[in-house]
Protein backbone atom coordinates (compact mmCIF):
# COMPACT_ATOMS: atom_id res chain seq x y z
CA UNK A 1 0.00 0.00 0.00
CA UNK A 2 2.84 2.25 0.80
CA UNK A 3 4.55 1.89 -2.23
CA UNK A 4 1.35 2.43 -4.11
CA UNK A 5 1.23 5.54 -2.88
CA UNK A 6 4.72 6.51 -3.00
CA UNK A 7 3.78 5.56 -6.66
CA UNK A 8 0.60 7.60 -7.75
CA UNK A 9 2.70 10.65 -6.14
CA UNK A 10 5.29 10.15 -7.86
CA UNK A 11 3.08 9.49 -11.14
CA UNK A 12 1.49 12.44 -10.67
CA UNK A 13 4.37 14.77 -10.17
CA UNK A 14 6.00 13.71 -13.63
CA UNK A 15 2.73 13.86 -15.15
CA UNK A 16 2.36 17.65 -13.94
CA UNK A 17 6.70 17.93 -14.78
CA UNK A 18 5.57 17.33 -18.21
CA UNK A 19 2.56 19.18 -18.89
CA UNK A 20 4.05 22.19 -17.82
CA UNK A 21 7.19 21.87 -20.13
CA UNK A 22 4.61 20.61 -23.36
CA UNK A 23 2.09 24.14 -22.92
CA UNK A 24 3.16 27.31 -24.09
CA UNK A 25 3.73 30.06 -21.83
CA UNK A 26 1.22 32.75 -21.98
CA UNK A 27 0.62 36.27 -20.14
CA UNK A 28 -2.21 37.69 -19.16
CA UNK A 29 -2.13 40.41 -21.88
CA UNK A 30 -1.71 37.74 -24.99
CA UNK A 31 -4.42 35.41 -23.49
CA UNK A 32 -6.90 39.23 -23.69
CA UNK A 33 -5.50 39.18 -27.16
CA UNK A 34 -6.26 35.51 -28.08
CA UNK A 35 -9.43 35.81 -26.12
CA UNK A 36 -10.67 39.07 -27.79
CA UNK A 37 -9.66 37.73 -31.92
CA UNK A 38 -11.61 34.43 -31.33
CA UNK A 39 -14.51 34.89 -28.69
CA UNK A 40 -17.93 34.09 -30.71
CA UNK A 41 -19.93 36.38 -28.48
CA UNK A 42 -17.54 39.19 -29.27
CA UNK A 43 -17.70 38.90 -32.88
CA UNK A 44 -21.28 38.51 -33.04
CA UNK A 45 -21.69 42.00 -30.32
CA UNK A 46 -19.61 43.66 -33.41
CA UNK A 47 -21.81 42.41 -36.31
CA UNK A 48 -25.12 43.85 -34.12
CA UNK A 49 -22.80 47.38 -33.84
CA UNK A 50 -22.02 46.79 -37.46
CA UNK A 51 -25.72 46.38 -38.29
CA UNK A 52 -27.24 48.78 -35.85
CA UNK A 53 -24.95 51.28 -37.66
CA UNK A 54 -25.74 50.64 -41.25
CA UNK A 55 -29.58 50.63 -40.25
CA UNK A 56 -28.86 53.96 -39.10
CA UNK A 57 -26.87 54.93 -42.16
CA UNK A 58 -30.54 53.73 -44.17
CA UNK A 59 -32.35 55.59 -41.74
CA UNK A 60 -30.26 59.00 -42.66
CA UNK A 61 -31.61 59.28 -46.51
CA UNK A 62 -35.47 59.02 -45.62
CA UNK A 63 -36.10 62.45 -46.93
CA UNK A 64 -35.12 61.52 -50.42
CA UNK A 65 -37.43 60.84 -52.99
CA UNK A 66 -38.55 57.42 -53.82
CA UNK A 67 -38.08 56.68 -57.68
CA UNK A 68 -39.51 53.50 -58.90
CA UNK A 69 -39.73 52.15 -62.82
CA UNK A 70 -42.11 49.90 -63.99
CA UNK A 71 -43.13 48.13 -66.87
CA UNK A 72 -46.40 46.06 -68.26
CA UNK A 73 -47.69 44.27 -70.68
CA UNK A 74 -51.54 45.10 -71.28
CA UNK A 75 -54.08 43.60 -73.51
CA UNK A 76 -57.69 45.07 -73.54
CA UNK A 77 -60.63 45.75 -75.12
CA UNK A 78 -63.23 48.52 -75.03
CA UNK A 79 -66.37 48.59 -76.30
CA UNK A 80 -68.45 52.08 -77.06
CA UNK A 81 -72.14 52.32 -77.40
CA UNK A 82 -73.88 55.57 -78.90
CA UNK A 83 -77.53 56.34 -78.85
CA UNK A 84 -78.51 57.77 -82.11
CA UNK A 85 -82.65 58.03 -81.89
CA UNK A 86 -82.45 61.16 -80.47
CA UNK A 87 -80.38 62.91 -82.54
CA UNK A 88 -81.85 60.70 -85.85
CA UNK A 89 -85.19 63.01 -84.57
CA UNK A 90 -83.65 65.82 -84.05
CA UNK A 91 -81.65 66.03 -87.41
CA UNK A 92 -85.06 64.50 -89.41
CA UNK A 93 -86.92 67.67 -87.61
CA UNK A 94 -83.91 70.25 -88.56
CA UNK A 95 -84.00 69.00 -92.27
CA UNK A 96 -87.83 69.66 -92.58
CA UNK A 97 -87.79 72.35 -90.96
CA UNK A 98 -85.06 73.61 -93.30
CA UNK A 99 -87.18 72.76 -96.27
CA UNK A 100 -90.52 73.89 -95.19
CA UNK A 101 -88.98 77.38 -95.25
CA UNK A 102 -86.57 77.25 -98.39
CA UNK A 103 -89.37 77.89 -101.29
CA UNK A 104 -90.20 80.85 -99.53
CA UNK A 105 -86.44 82.35 -99.70
CA UNK A 106 -86.58 81.93 -103.75
CA UNK A 107 -87.69 84.29 -106.13
CA UNK A 108 -91.72 84.14 -107.12
CA UNK A 109 -91.14 82.20 -110.63
CA UNK A 110 -89.09 79.38 -108.45
CA UNK A 111 -91.16 78.93 -105.61
CA UNK A 112 -93.82 76.82 -107.50
CA UNK A 113 -90.84 74.36 -108.70
CA UNK A 114 -88.89 74.67 -105.58
CA UNK A 115 -92.10 73.76 -103.42
CA UNK A 116 -93.07 70.63 -105.57
CA UNK A 117 -88.69 69.52 -105.12
CA UNK A 118 -89.35 70.55 -101.64
CA UNK A 119 -92.36 68.04 -101.20
CA UNK A 120 -90.81 65.44 -102.84
CA UNK A 121 -87.56 65.50 -100.84
CA UNK A 122 -89.89 65.70 -97.59
CA UNK A 123 -91.34 62.37 -98.45
CA UNK A 124 -88.11 60.99 -98.86
CA UNK A 125 -86.67 61.67 -95.65
CA UNK A 126 -88.44 59.54 -93.18
CA UNK A 127 -87.31 56.61 -95.17
CA UNK A 128 -83.42 58.30 -96.02
CA UNK A 129 -83.67 58.96 -92.17
CA UNK A 130 -84.74 55.42 -91.17
CA UNK A 131 -81.61 53.84 -92.18
CA UNK A 132 -79.90 55.28 -89.47
CA UNK A 133 -79.97 52.73 -86.56
CA UNK A 134 -81.29 53.39 -83.64
CA UNK A 135 -77.76 52.73 -81.45
CA UNK A 136 -74.28 52.43 -82.59
CA UNK A 137 -71.93 49.97 -80.68
CA UNK A 138 -67.85 49.71 -81.68
CA UNK A 139 -65.78 47.39 -80.14
CA UNK A 140 -61.72 47.83 -79.94
CA UNK A 141 -59.03 45.90 -79.08
CA UNK A 142 -54.95 46.18 -78.74
CA UNK A 143 -51.83 44.84 -76.74
CA UNK A 144 -50.16 48.43 -75.26
CA UNK A 145 -46.43 48.29 -73.50
CA UNK A 146 -46.90 50.30 -70.96
CA UNK A 147 -42.75 51.31 -69.65
CA UNK A 148 -43.29 54.06 -66.71
CA UNK A 149 -41.40 56.26 -64.50
CA UNK A 150 -43.22 57.10 -60.96
CA UNK A 151 -41.49 59.07 -58.05
CA UNK A 152 -42.49 60.75 -54.42
CA UNK A 153 -41.00 63.04 -52.09
CA UNK A 154 -42.17 63.20 -48.41
CA UNK A 155 -42.31 66.93 -48.18
CA UNK A 156 -43.79 67.30 -44.09
CA UNK A 157 -44.35 63.46 -42.52
CA UNK A 158 -45.44 64.89 -38.99
CA UNK A 159 -42.08 64.18 -37.39
CA UNK A 160 -42.20 60.06 -38.24
CA UNK A 161 -38.62 60.29 -39.92
CA UNK A 162 -37.14 62.35 -37.35
CA UNK A 163 -38.21 60.26 -35.28
CA UNK A 164 -37.15 56.84 -36.85
CA UNK A 165 -33.83 58.66 -37.14
CA UNK A 166 -33.71 59.43 -33.63
CA UNK A 167 -34.49 55.90 -32.77
CA UNK A 168 -32.23 54.34 -35.17
CA UNK A 169 -29.65 56.17 -33.80
CA UNK A 170 -30.21 54.95 -30.33
CA UNK A 171 -29.87 51.51 -31.78
CA UNK A 172 -26.84 51.94 -32.41
CA UNK A 173 -25.86 53.30 -29.15
CA UNK A 174 -27.20 50.24 -27.61
CA UNK A 175 -25.48 47.91 -29.93
CA UNK A 176 -22.27 49.46 -28.72
CA UNK A 177 -23.53 49.10 -25.00
CA UNK A 178 -24.02 45.48 -25.58
CA UNK A 179 -20.90 45.06 -27.10
CA UNK A 180 -18.58 46.90 -24.48
CA UNK A 181 -21.12 44.70 -22.24
CA UNK A 182 -20.25 41.33 -23.85
CA UNK A 183 -16.13 42.61 -23.78
CA UNK A 184 -16.32 43.50 -20.14
CA UNK A 185 -18.22 40.13 -19.09
CA UNK A 186 -15.44 38.15 -20.87
CA UNK A 187 -12.46 39.89 -19.49
CA UNK A 188 -14.25 39.18 -16.34
CA UNK A 189 -14.38 35.56 -17.57
CA UNK A 190 -11.41 35.65 -18.49
CA UNK A 191 -9.78 37.14 -15.04
CA UNK A 192 -11.79 33.95 -13.80
CA UNK A 193 -10.19 31.32 -16.21
CA UNK A 194 -6.71 32.54 -16.37
CA UNK A 195 -5.93 33.40 -12.22
CA UNK A 196 -8.06 30.24 -11.54
CA UNK A 197 -5.82 28.23 -13.88
CA UNK A 198 -3.00 29.66 -11.52
CA UNK A 199 -4.91 29.58 -8.31
CA UNK A 200 -5.57 25.35 -9.34
CA UNK A 201 -2.06 25.33 -10.00
CA UNK A 202 -0.90 26.95 -6.95
CA UNK A 203 -3.47 24.52 -4.52
CA UNK A 204 -2.01 21.35 -6.53
CA UNK A 205 1.67 22.38 -5.96
CA UNK A 206 1.35 23.08 -1.92
CA UNK A 207 -1.05 19.89 -1.52
CA UNK A 208 1.77 17.83 -3.08
CA UNK A 209 4.47 19.06 -1.37
CA UNK A 210 1.82 18.45 2.16
CA UNK A 211 1.67 15.32 0.71
CA UNK A 212 5.20 15.11 0.14
CA UNK A 213 5.94 15.98 4.02
CA UNK A 214 3.37 14.09 5.30
CA UNK A 215 4.41 10.45 3.10
CA UNK A 216 8.32 11.73 4.76
CA UNK A 217 6.72 12.17 8.62
CA UNK A 218 4.96 8.33 7.52
CA UNK A 219 8.22 6.81 6.59
CA UNK A 220 10.16 8.44 9.93
CA UNK A 221 7.25 7.28 12.03
CA UNK A 222 7.48 3.36 10.73
CA UNK A 223 11.19 3.47 10.96
CA UNK A 224 11.39 4.47 14.68
CA UNK A 225 8.44 1.99 15.34
CA UNK A 226 10.79 -0.99 13.59
CA UNK A 227 13.41 0.45 15.45
CA UNK A 228 11.37 -0.07 18.55
CA UNK A 229 11.52 3.97 19.43
CA UNK A 230 7.67 4.76 18.39
CA UNK A 231 4.22 2.65 18.86
CA UNK A 232 2.28 1.17 16.39
CA UNK A 233 -0.70 3.99 17.07
CA UNK A 234 1.75 6.60 15.84
CA UNK A 235 2.55 5.03 12.60
CA UNK A 236 -1.56 4.31 11.89
CA UNK A 237 -1.74 8.08 12.86
CA UNK A 238 1.03 8.69 10.33
CA UNK A 239 -0.55 6.75 8.14
CA UNK A 240 -4.24 8.72 8.19
CA UNK A 241 -2.56 11.97 8.07
CA UNK A 242 -0.66 10.89 4.57
CA UNK A 243 -4.21 9.18 3.52
CA UNK A 244 -5.91 12.58 3.89
CA UNK A 245 -2.96 14.77 2.57
CA UNK A 246 -3.14 12.31 -0.76
CA UNK A 247 -6.76 12.80 -0.82
CA UNK A 248 -6.39 16.49 -0.73
CA UNK A 249 -3.82 16.29 -3.52
CA UNK A 250 -6.28 13.97 -5.81
CA UNK A 251 -9.24 16.92 -5.84
CA UNK A 252 -6.12 19.36 -5.98
CA UNK A 253 -5.63 17.34 -9.24
CA UNK A 254 -8.97 17.40 -10.83
CA UNK A 255 -9.29 21.09 -9.56
CA UNK A 256 -6.52 21.92 -11.52
CA UNK A 257 -7.34 20.03 -14.86
CA UNK A 258 -10.69 21.00 -14.65
CA UNK A 259 -9.38 24.76 -14.65
CA UNK A 260 -6.97 23.72 -17.83
CA UNK A 261 -10.37 23.07 -19.82
CA UNK A 262 -11.46 26.27 -18.89
CA UNK A 263 -8.89 27.92 -20.01
CA UNK A 264 -8.76 25.94 -23.21
CA UNK A 265 -11.91 26.35 -23.94
CA UNK A 266 -12.09 30.13 -23.13
CA UNK A 267 -9.01 31.01 -25.30
CA UNK A 268 -9.93 28.12 -28.19
CA UNK A 269 -6.71 26.14 -28.22
CA UNK A 270 -5.06 22.75 -27.26
CA UNK A 271 -3.29 24.04 -23.96
CA UNK A 272 -1.36 26.80 -22.63
CA UNK A 273 0.56 27.98 -19.06
CA UNK A 274 -0.23 31.10 -17.44
CA UNK A 275 2.80 32.64 -17.20
CA UNK A 276 1.26 35.86 -15.27
CA UNK A 277 0.86 35.41 -11.63
CA UNK A 278 -2.00 36.26 -9.33
CA UNK A 279 -1.01 39.80 -8.08
CA UNK A 280 -2.15 41.70 -4.69
CA UNK A 281 -1.27 45.21 -4.44
CA UNK A 282 0.21 46.33 -1.07
CA UNK A 283 -1.09 49.99 -1.53
CA UNK A 284 -4.90 50.49 -0.51
CA UNK A 285 -6.79 51.13 -3.19
CA UNK A 286 -7.76 54.95 -3.79
CA UNK A 287 -11.25 56.14 -1.72
CA UNK A 288 -14.23 54.34 -3.04
CA UNK A 289 -15.77 58.17 -4.15
CA UNK A 290 -12.91 57.76 -7.04
CA UNK A 291 -14.46 55.03 -8.57
CA UNK A 292 -17.80 56.77 -8.37
CA UNK A 293 -18.90 59.39 -10.95
CA UNK A 294 -18.37 56.91 -13.98
CA UNK A 295 -21.09 54.65 -13.16
CA UNK A 296 -23.49 56.75 -16.42
CA UNK A 297 -21.11 55.38 -19.10
CA UNK A 298 -21.17 51.63 -18.20
CA UNK A 299 -22.10 49.52 -20.87
CA UNK A 300 -25.47 49.47 -18.71
CA UNK A 301 -26.55 52.93 -17.76
CA UNK A 302 -25.54 53.47 -21.74
CA UNK A 303 -28.05 50.47 -22.57
CA UNK A 304 -30.35 52.22 -20.77
CA UNK A 305 -30.05 55.70 -21.83
CA UNK A 306 -30.47 54.24 -24.85
CA UNK A 307 -33.79 52.56 -24.24
CA UNK A 308 -34.98 55.57 -23.32
CA UNK A 309 -33.91 57.05 -26.84
CA UNK A 310 -35.78 54.98 -28.39
CA UNK A 311 -39.07 54.99 -26.32
CA UNK A 312 -39.02 58.76 -27.13
CA UNK A 313 -38.44 58.20 -30.73
CA UNK A 314 -41.48 55.98 -30.25
CA UNK A 315 -43.51 58.13 -28.57
CA UNK A 316 -42.81 61.07 -31.60
CA UNK A 317 -43.82 58.57 -33.90
CA UNK A 318 -47.07 58.15 -31.92
CA UNK A 319 -47.71 61.84 -31.84
CA UNK A 320 -46.80 62.06 -35.58
CA UNK A 321 -50.06 59.89 -36.79
CA UNK A 322 -52.31 62.47 -35.59
CA UNK A 323 -50.28 65.16 -38.19
CA UNK A 324 -50.69 65.63 -41.78
CA UNK A 325 -48.60 64.06 -44.36
CA UNK A 326 -47.48 66.14 -47.40
CA UNK A 327 -45.89 64.39 -50.47
CA UNK A 328 -45.28 65.33 -53.80
CA UNK A 329 -45.54 63.02 -57.02
CA UNK A 330 -44.73 62.54 -60.53
CA UNK A 331 -45.27 59.89 -63.37
CA UNK A 332 -43.99 60.09 -66.56
CA UNK A 333 -45.27 57.31 -69.81
CA UNK A 334 -41.87 56.36 -71.49
CA UNK A 335 -44.00 54.84 -74.12
CA UNK A 336 -46.71 57.85 -74.95
CA UNK A 337 -47.53 56.97 -77.95
CA UNK A 338 -48.44 53.53 -77.18
CA UNK A 339 -50.55 54.80 -74.18
CA UNK A 340 -54.53 54.52 -73.45
CA UNK A 341 -56.58 57.09 -74.17
CA UNK A 342 -57.25 58.09 -71.10
CA UNK A 343 -53.48 58.11 -69.61
CA UNK A 344 -51.49 61.48 -69.87
CA UNK A 345 -47.73 61.22 -71.03
CA UNK A 346 -46.65 62.35 -67.54
CA UNK A 347 -47.92 63.82 -64.17
CA UNK A 348 -46.84 66.07 -61.51
CA UNK A 349 -48.30 67.25 -58.32
CA UNK A 350 -48.70 67.57 -54.56
CA UNK A 351 -50.88 65.58 -52.56
CA UNK A 352 -52.00 65.67 -48.47
CA UNK A 353 -53.43 62.59 -46.50
CA UNK A 354 -54.31 62.88 -42.98
CA UNK A 355 -55.53 60.00 -41.24
CA UNK A 356 -59.32 60.72 -39.96
CA UNK A 357 -60.05 57.07 -37.90
CA UNK A 358 -57.40 54.71 -37.84
CA UNK A 359 -57.97 51.09 -36.57
CA UNK A 360 -55.38 51.02 -34.16
CA UNK A 361 -56.32 53.65 -31.48
CA UNK A 362 -53.85 56.25 -31.93
CA UNK A 363 -54.16 57.62 -28.49
CA UNK A 364 -53.17 54.43 -26.49
CA UNK A 365 -50.59 53.86 -28.95
CA UNK A 366 -49.22 57.10 -27.53
CA UNK A 367 -49.97 56.56 -23.75
CA UNK A 368 -47.91 53.55 -24.36
CA UNK A 369 -44.96 55.18 -26.21
CA UNK A 370 -45.02 57.90 -23.11
CA UNK A 371 -45.31 55.02 -20.61
CA UNK A 372 -42.45 53.18 -22.32
CA UNK A 373 -40.78 56.17 -22.11
CA UNK A 374 -40.99 56.91 -18.38
CA UNK A 375 -39.94 53.48 -17.74
CA UNK A 376 -36.76 53.74 -19.88
CA UNK A 377 -35.84 56.54 -17.36
CA UNK A 378 -36.67 55.13 -14.33
CA UNK A 379 -34.65 51.65 -15.69
CA UNK A 380 -31.59 54.54 -16.66
CA UNK A 381 -31.62 55.81 -12.81
CA UNK A 382 -31.48 52.26 -11.09
CA UNK A 383 -28.92 51.48 -13.54
CA UNK A 384 -26.76 53.91 -12.21
CA UNK A 385 -27.73 53.38 -8.73
CA UNK A 386 -26.83 49.33 -9.16
CA UNK A 387 -23.54 50.05 -10.74
CA UNK A 388 -22.88 52.67 -7.55
CA UNK A 389 -24.08 49.50 -5.28
CA UNK A 390 -21.89 47.33 -7.15
CA UNK A 391 -18.99 49.55 -7.16
CA UNK A 392 -19.14 49.94 -3.10
CA UNK A 393 -19.46 45.87 -2.98
CA UNK A 394 -16.46 45.56 -4.66
CA UNK A 395 -14.24 47.84 -3.30
CA UNK A 396 -14.59 46.45 -0.18
CA UNK A 397 -14.14 43.14 -1.08
CA UNK A 398 -10.91 44.21 -2.79
CA UNK A 399 -9.85 46.26 0.37
CA UNK A 400 -10.81 43.42 2.66
CA UNK A 401 -8.68 40.85 0.48
CA UNK A 402 -5.56 42.48 0.07
CA UNK A 403 -5.78 43.31 3.78
CA UNK A 404 -6.07 39.41 4.44
CA UNK A 405 -2.93 39.07 1.81
CA UNK A 406 -0.89 40.59 4.27
CA UNK A 407 -2.07 39.39 7.37
CA UNK A 408 -1.39 35.90 5.64
CA UNK A 409 2.31 36.70 5.79
CA UNK A 410 2.93 36.35 9.37
CA UNK A 411 0.21 33.66 9.67
CA UNK A 412 2.60 31.22 7.33
CA UNK A 413 5.40 32.14 8.85
CA UNK A 414 4.29 31.20 12.36
CA UNK A 415 2.55 28.36 10.55
CA UNK A 416 6.36 27.32 9.41
CA UNK A 417 8.24 27.99 12.58
CA UNK A 418 5.28 26.02 14.28
CA UNK A 419 5.94 23.00 11.99
CA UNK A 420 9.30 23.56 12.92
CA UNK A 421 9.29 22.60 16.46
CA UNK A 422 6.68 20.13 15.94
CA UNK A 423 9.06 18.04 13.95
CA UNK A 424 11.89 18.76 16.36
CA UNK A 425 10.00 18.17 19.43
CA UNK A 426 8.68 14.80 17.70
CA UNK A 427 12.58 13.46 17.23
CA UNK A 428 13.31 14.17 21.09
CA UNK A 429 10.59 11.83 21.90
CA UNK A 430 8.41 14.90 23.35
CA UNK A 431 5.74 15.68 20.44
CA UNK A 432 3.51 13.50 18.78
CA UNK A 433 2.34 12.50 15.57
CA UNK A 434 -0.82 14.66 15.81
CA UNK A 435 0.63 17.61 16.68
CA UNK A 436 3.11 17.23 13.85
CA UNK A 437 0.26 16.34 11.29
CA UNK A 438 -1.77 19.41 13.00
CA UNK A 439 0.86 21.58 12.10
CA UNK A 440 1.20 20.21 8.68
CA UNK A 441 -2.60 20.92 7.98
CA UNK A 442 -2.16 24.57 9.41
CA UNK A 443 0.47 25.28 7.35
CA UNK A 444 -1.79 23.85 4.41
CA UNK A 445 -4.35 25.76 4.98
CA UNK A 446 -2.54 29.09 4.86
CA UNK A 447 -0.96 28.58 1.79
CA UNK A 448 -3.96 27.68 0.33
CA UNK A 449 -5.99 30.34 1.65
CA UNK A 450 -2.89 32.91 0.84
CA UNK A 451 -3.60 31.90 -2.48
CA UNK A 452 -7.30 31.99 -2.44
CA UNK A 453 -7.07 35.65 -0.92
CA UNK A 454 -4.76 36.47 -4.10
CA UNK A 455 -7.33 35.10 -6.60
CA UNK A 456 -10.45 36.79 -4.82
CA UNK A 457 -8.18 40.04 -5.40
CA UNK A 458 -7.76 39.71 -8.66
CA UNK A 459 -11.42 38.53 -9.45
CA UNK A 460 -12.79 41.70 -7.41
CA UNK A 461 -10.47 44.71 -8.56
CA UNK A 462 -12.19 42.77 -11.99
CA UNK A 463 -15.81 43.58 -10.71
CA UNK A 464 -14.63 46.94 -9.29
CA UNK A 465 -13.06 48.17 -12.58
CA UNK A 466 -15.95 46.88 -14.59
CA UNK A 467 -19.16 48.39 -12.25
CA UNK A 468 -17.03 51.39 -12.90
CA UNK A 469 -16.64 51.49 -16.10
CA UNK A 470 -12.92 51.17 -15.57
CA UNK A 471 -12.19 48.00 -17.02
CA UNK A 472 -9.38 48.98 -19.00
CA UNK A 473 -7.27 49.74 -16.07
CA UNK A 474 -6.50 46.51 -14.71
CA UNK A 475 -3.39 45.73 -17.10
CA UNK A 476 -2.72 49.45 -14.86
CA UNK A 477 -3.00 47.65 -11.46
CA UNK A 478 -1.35 44.71 -12.48
CA UNK A 479 1.97 45.79 -13.28
CA UNK A 480 1.32 48.11 -10.21
CA UNK A 481 1.03 45.24 -8.21
CA UNK A 482 3.96 44.16 -5.82
CA UNK A 483 3.30 41.12 -4.07
CA UNK A 484 2.44 37.72 -6.53
CA UNK A 485 1.63 34.30 -5.93
CA UNK A 486 2.93 31.84 -8.79
CA UNK A 487 1.52 28.67 -10.39
CA UNK A 488 4.66 26.75 -8.26
CA UNK A 489 3.06 27.49 -5.11
CA UNK A 490 2.28 30.22 -2.49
Amino acid sequence: MDAMYSSVTLIAAVVSAAAQVQEPSLTYAAARARMESSSPSLTSAEHAVAAAREAAAAARTLHRPTVTASAQVLEYQKTLAVDLSDARSNALGATQDFLAGLPNSLPPAFQQIAGEVVGRIDRALPGLFALIPDSLSYRYRDTVFRPTVQAAVPFYTGGAIPAIQRGARAGVTMAQGRAAQARDLAQVNLVRVYFGRIAARALRASAQETRQALGSLYDDVQRSEIAGVTPRAATLEAAVARDGAERALQRAILADEAADEDLRDILDMPGAAPSTPLFVSSTALPPVETFMGGEGDTPLSRQADAAREVAGAAADLAKARYRPQVFGFGEYNANSRNALPTEPDWVVGIGARVTLLSGLDRGHTLAAAREGERAAAEAGRAARKEAREAIRRAWNLVEGARRSFLLLDSSIAAASENLRVQRVALREGEGTVTRVAGAEAALAAARAQRVSVAYEYDLALAGLLTASGRMDEFDTYLRRADQHVTAEGA
